[in-house]
């Protein structure tokens, strides 16, 4: 992967063709060239414009800033068409003229457009790399001119481009559109060759528009760069940023009053063309997401950072690895572009090596969350976790290799390991070293020395989301007796924080903090992998230290082509916060931050919202490949786009993705950019285009509902799911439930009188003596002729006719499993469906019979075989007899 620091390849042929002296004249484009407003649009500056005229007294307060924008809008059409003969270009003073009488007051034309005019000159930025562009020429003594479609007169373009960095225009020649009468792309162009007096191919103009500064122009021979910064993949993404609809119809984007969007829509703009070419697409798009997405939210997360240690005093800051490499790179950035005595540094934590050296080992509760925390570790692994070999816990021999998947077997396990005093001990043991290894780390580092600490207080810098790292570290640290407070600094925190106030920790989120605002919290923490699979150094996760104190980590196993996508991402961000820095220090002190005001953050939300909840088709055919380790003991290694949803995918509804458990997807909006239709339909709904009632059957809502059958005969009660009808007319359900001792399932699929066409059905359950996983598929004929149908009918191929709402199918798990019982299970349907009559006064569909006498023969069958393996050949002689009894009418 390449990059440029600074500068920008788009004018690396204008800087040679300079040095080589191959050119007499440089002509420049003024606006979104020379100068660039910091607003999303050139019109957002008149939304501004409105606010500022009502402060003044300029214009009433029902002139909103969205109504002062059309105003302004319509006023210049209006000058335009005026003109007649004249042409359609026009002066500033002729847009005000065609403002409407009355609504400004007794204010002076001359004061309007003078308002105007001041906004003008706050919210415009010299862009640097044309600046260097410029003093380049200079130095080689190349005549620079300007070109400018614009209603400003030469003295109001003269205050515009006053500026240091442009340094004298006095010899700089400007050629504008109102001054000639016409445009760039009617004549303007002709005007600039005959006055100038040169030939077309001794001319370089560097502008933004396609049509104005590339097209016209290079058909008359001069030589032109198109200084575009638009492309169409960072449109798409301004476009999925588009804030929600608003009262009165205002669509305008959020905007400050002084800073407009603080230059993010441009710089974002800058630092994605500052990446030269890729080797693969792959590749442009992670620099594209660092760049114009994280790069942007970092950067105003770090100097927010920066800021809160500042003013606090606290002169160092600990970034918890793996994120701390990148965070304390960026916050020490931040604080060296505003002066401020702050660095920050990383330091090795996780919540692994917390939650062991905060670990009560008499507590059979807190063992047992402990052993939880992990994905589906064996009893061995949890074992070995705690540095325990299987001979030291006897009565867990014969489970060595169950797999911890419900709270039954996490009983056994915690009770196991915490009634016996001696094993309590060696987990004491093993829990105080390992707190006493993590604090060795720390002191290492310097994180507990008193003259880093302010006033006792150590500050953690994370991405954050519930704060156990913090909570657990204090608590060891409480443990150990030392008189240290720690406080957390996060990008977003949500409920699960609530845990760190109660104990008294300080703990500030930037973008949303305890779960407020509950949008921005709720997406943020949902699909946080990307986040932090984006922001982790290319390592392993720590699971523990040496007795010197030296990092242990977990392997890793993200591929070559995973690391290299993660470090252009990296190195994408940093382009974007080298860019706002740059302009930062240039500034004298004047540029906006990104610390303090709401509005700065509102916006980073809203741009680390839409990403998470709108990815891309690129964005998630990169992402999409990226694993996640589980690490904390586990081996579990899972996709972002998970393998076992693609088939499904056709059969989800935008509603079904927001149902589906984290361990099910961690990114669900990744699934549905996967798809055109599910994509489009999931747009729909953010939008507000289309009510999520829509993919709901008519009628009250209807659930899917999951029971279950332990072996004492108990059913238990329902696990449900809501039934809709996606785009393509197709049903999905997915539902998990945990029980030691299941045997079969019941699935009101429908939940509602319905014909159902089953097109899969797949169970993935942990069963047999060493728990390990099946999968257990239903998707033929054949499949399910033999299964049990209560208050519903077999009709033949894959056809189902529920009766009632609680109508149910039956699968017999364990039997198929081949195993007792199972003791959880993950079941995933298909289907299609036509809702039928709530009442069952409707005609029922005809019922093949052959597939009938197929299914009771099937059933009739294997409940004969159950018989035999139960009670052997009396046993099937008794149920033969029963049948017979049934045949007859005897009920006995």
């Amino acid at each position: 992967m390449t990059k440029q620091e600074s500068g920008c390849p788009l004018l690396d042929n204008v800087h040679r063709v300079i040095a080589d002296r191959t050119c007499s004249v440089l002509s420049l484009d003024i606006f979104d060239t020379v100068l660039w407003r910091r607003v999303p649009r050139p019109t957002d500056t008149f939304a501004l414009l409105g606010s500022r005229l009502r402060d003044a007294g300029l214009c009433p307060p029902w002139v909103t800033d969205a109504t002062m924008r059309r105003m302004r809008i319509g006023a210049e059409k209006a000058a335009r068409r005026g003109r007649d003969a004249l042409g359609t270009e026009v002066s500033l003073f002729d847009i005000w003229r065609a403002m409407p009488d009355g609504v400004f007051g007794a204010a002076p034309l001359e004061q309007l457009v003078e308002a105007e005019l001041r906004l003008e000159r706050e919210i415009t930025v010299v862009d640097l790399d044309v600046a260097e562009v410029v003093k380049a020429a200079r130095k080689q003594d190349i005549q620079v001119v300007l070109v400018s479609d614009t209603y400003f007169t030469e003295d109001q373009l003269a205050l515009l481009l006053d500026r240091p960095e442009l340094g004298p225009m006095e010899d700089v020649r400007i050629f504008r559109s109102n001054q000639h009468g016409t445009d760039k792309a009617s004549g303007l162009w002709e005007i600039v060759l005959r006055d100038l007096g040169r030939s077309p191919e001794q001319i370089v103009h560097v502008g933004d528009h396609e049509t104005a500064d590339h097209e016209v122009p290079a058909e008359l021979g001069i030589r032109t760069v198109h200084y575009h910064r638009l492309d169409e993949p960072y449109l798409e993404v301004l476009k999925r940023e588009k804030e929600p609809v608003r009262p009165f119809g205002d669509h305008a984007p959020d905007l400050d009053e002084r800073d407009g969007d603080f230059g993010l829509t441009s710089l974002r703009a800058k630092a994605v063309h500052s990446g030269v070419p890729f080797t693969t697409s792959a590749l442009d798009v992670a620099w594209r997401y660092g760049a114009g997405v994280l790069g942007p939210v970092l950067t105003g997360f770090a100097e927010w950072a920066a800021m809160k240690a500042h003013e606090a005093g606290t002169r160092r800051l600990w970034c918890s690895m793996r994120e701390g490499e990148l965070l304390s790179r960026m916050i020490n950035a931040a604080a060296r572009a505003h002066g401020w005595d702050v660095e920050a540094r990383p330091v090795w934590l996780s919540r692994f090596v917390t939650s062991l050296a905060g670990l009560d080992a008499h507590d059979t509760d807190a063992v047992h969350a402990f052993i939880r925390t992990g994905y589906r570790l064996t009893v061995r692994q949890a074992l070995s976790v705690l540095e325990l070999q299987p001979g030291d816990v006897p009565g867990l021999a014969t489970e060595l290799d169950t797999v911890i998947d419900n709270g039954d077997i996490a009983d056994r396990v915690a009770r196991a390991l915490t009634e016996t005093p001696h094993l309590c001990n060696r987990i004491a043991v093993t829990v105080t070293a390992a707190r006493e290894r993590m604090i060795r780390s720390l002191r290492d580092a310097g994180a507990l020395d008193a003259a880093t600490l302010a006033e006792g207080e150590l500050t953690l810098v994370d991405l954050g989301w519930g704060g156990t790292i913090q909570r657990l570290l204090a608590r060891a640290l409480d443990i150990a007796r030392l008189d240290v407070r720690v406080s957390g600094l996060y990008l977003a925190t949500d409920d699960r924080a609530e845990k760190v106030y109660l104990a008294g920790l300080r703990a500030e989120g930037y973008l949303a903090q305890a779960g407020h605002p509950a949008h921005v919290a709720a997406t943020v923490t949902r699909s946080p992998e990307i986040v932090e699979q984006c922001v982790n150094a290319l390592c392993g996760s720590l699971i523990g230290f040496t007795d010197d104190g030296k990092p242990v980590l977990a392997e890793t196993s993200d591929s070559p082509s995973q690391n290299a996508e993660r470090r252009t991402v990296q190195d994408g961000v940093l382009a974007f916060q080298g860019t706002w820095n740059r302009y930062a220090e240039a500034s004298g002190g004047a540029w906006p931050d990104l610390a303090r005001p709401r509005a700065a953050r509102d916006r980073l939300a809203r741009i680390l919202v839409a990403a998470l909840e709108a990815p891309t088709a690129d964005e998630a055919s990169v992402f999409g490949n990226w694993t996640h380790e589980d690490n904390f003991g586990s081996s579990q290694v899972t996709t972002l786009l998970p393998a076992d949803l693609k088939p499904a995918v056709p059969y989800l509804s935008p509603g079904d993705l927001d149902d589906l458990d984290m361990r099910d997807s961690f990114w669900p909006a990744l699934l549905a950019a996967s798809d055109t239709g599910l994509g489009a339909m999931a747009r729909a709904i953010a939008e507000g285009a289309i009510a999520p009632e829509a993919f709901e059957p008519s009628g009250e809502p209807q659930e899917t509902r999951l029971r279950y059958r332990t072996s004492d005969d108990r059913w238990h009660e329902p696990i449900r799911r809501r039934v809709r009808i996606n785009h393509n007319g197709l049903s999905f359900a997915r539902l998990a439930f945990e029980h030691h001792d299941t045997v079969d399932i019941s699935l009101a699929i429908p939940g509602r009188p319905a014909i159902v066409r089953v097109d899969w059905i797949e169970a993935k359950v942990i069963a047999g003596g060493r728990r390990r996983e099946h999968v257990l598929r239903w998707d033929k004929p054949e499949d399910f002729v033999g299964l049990h149908y209560a208050d519903c009918r077999y009709l033949g191929g894959n056809l189902m006719e529920f009766d009632t709402p609680y109508a149910a199918v039956w699968l017999p798990l364990a039997r198929a499993a081949g195993v007792p019982a199972v003791s959880s299970g993950q079941i995933t349907i298909a289907f299609a469906m036509l809702p039928q009559s709530m009442t069952g006064m409707a005609p029922r569909m005809p019922v093949d019979r052959k597939a009938e006498r197929s299914a009771r023969a099937a059933r009739l069958t294997e409940r004969l075989r159950e018989e035999y393996r139960s009670a052997g050949v009396k046993g099937v002689a008794s149920g033969a007899g029963r049948v017979a009894r049934r045949k007859i009418g005897d009920t006995r």
